[in-house]
């Protein structure tokens, strides 16, 4: 199950960076953001009120979901949208995929837990991987154009991410389960961000194209609806530092998807970054697993100096 989960957060959110670009031109961003939410929520309740799920909560839990609507579905997508206004895609996918490592250091600091140094060194290939399909990008990097606000942007909105990890792990540690907590959350995200859409969304308030229309629909019903329903069932699962890895896979997803619509040519660099992203993707999931296993079938020894101890009595 966890195996599914992961496949399907990978193929999607892999191709809602080029969705995004769909909601890039006359519309301002924070209203394609509140656009896109205020759809999901409606789908997401919706969904919840037809198969009888609870969707009554004390006021307190309603702040955690307000806390994670906040950070997760309307502050980083900001940042997001943004982001891709003055970065290439490729680029954003990349400082996205930092989020493997800012999930490891908050899963210590509010989680207490300790991480195995194989998910360490998955990462570290992962992103060794990453950093070598886009070199050329990274190469060409200039913080004196708007890529250095791109970078900003991107950076912060990943922080951001990763903080909304956190909140939505404490709200299912509560047992809430995913539908009715995305569902809130998302409905809050919009709520939190309709007044700045109000605000700078002046000008042409919608794009009545099929390009336009079609992205803002592939994002709110499989990029935010079933997208987030199962990264965020993953991360309750696995935890965040692990379910994260998905996110240096996205960036693959999208090469591929650039392959079929943007002839996208590839390089023998471009091979061997893909087989370091896989070869870190295969350490992070299963290492732990294996090193388990193999802990079972062979125990520690007795600890010799403890076994005396407790044949003297103690002494």
């Amino acid at each position: 199950m966890n195996a599914v989960l992961y496949a399907v957060t990978v193929v999607i959110w892999g191709s809602t960076w080029l969705a995004i670009k769909g909601q890039l031109g006359d519309v301002h961003p924070t209203l394609s953001v509140f656009y896109r939410f205020a759809l999901a929520a409606v789908l997401m309740l919706a969904y919840a009120r037809v198969r009888g799920l609870p969707l009554k909560y004390p006021a307190r839990m309603h702040v955690r979901f307000a806390l994670m609507g906040g950070l997760m579905f309307s502050g980083n997508f900001v940042c997001f949208y943004f982001a891709e206004q003055h970065l290439a895609t490729g680029l954003v996918s990349i400082l996205f995929a930092m989020s493997l490592l800012i999930n490891i250091v908050f899963a210590r600091l509010f989680f207490h837990r300790r991480v195995s140094p194989v998910v360490l060194v998955g990462g570290g290939i992962g992103l060794l991987g990453i950093g070598t399909v886009f070199w050329p990008a990274l190469a060409d990097f200039d913080p004196d154009s708007g890529n250095g606000l791109g970078t900003v942007l991107s950076i912060a909105g990943t922080l951001v991410f990763c903080l909304g990890n956190v909140v939505s792990g404490k709200v299912q540690a509560e047992g809430v389960p995913v539908v009715q907590s995305t569902g809130w959350s998302m409905a809050y995200g919009a709520v939190l961000v309709a007044p700045f859409a109000a605000v700078l969304g002046h000008g042409t308030l919608y794009e009545p194209t099929w390009k336009y229309t079609g992205s803002l629909l592939y994002l709110a019903l499989l990029g935010s609806v079933i997208g987030f329903g199962t990264y965020l069932t993953l991360l309750g699962r696995i935890g965040g530092e692990r379910a994260a890895y998905a996110t240096v896979l996205f960036p693959i997803v999208s090469l591929l998807l650039s392959t079929v619509f943007e002839d996208f040519s590839w390089t023998v660099r471009d091979g061997l970054g893909v087989v370091l992203v896989l070869l870190g993707n295969a350490v992070v999931l299963a290492g732990p697993k294996l090193l388990a296993r193999r802990r079972e079938r062979d125990p520690a020894p007795p600890d010799h100096k403890a076994a005396q101890t407790s044949a003297s009595g103690g002494k």
